[in-house]
């Protein structure tokens, strides 16, 4: 399967961005500069991070 990868606008050319690809049932995430490590999650636990990041549940990591 062949993955259209996307990163965000926001990230410019820094190379330290984090690139999102769709395919069957699944998301999967790589980090731009280590493109061969890739995550593959679901659509359903990948919403419920975002959530919990848009919420606060993980500014003591940064």
């Amino acid at each position: 399967m062949e993955l259209r990868w996307r990163k965000s606008s926001f990230s410019a050319d820094t190379g330290a961005c984090i690139e999102v690809a769709e395919g069957d049932d699944f998301v999967f995430l790589r980090e731009s500069d280590d493109p061969e490590v890739i995550v593959r999650t679901t659509r359903r636990k990948l919403r419920a991070f975002l959530e919990g990041a848009k919420a606060g549940e993980f500014d003591d990591f940064v």
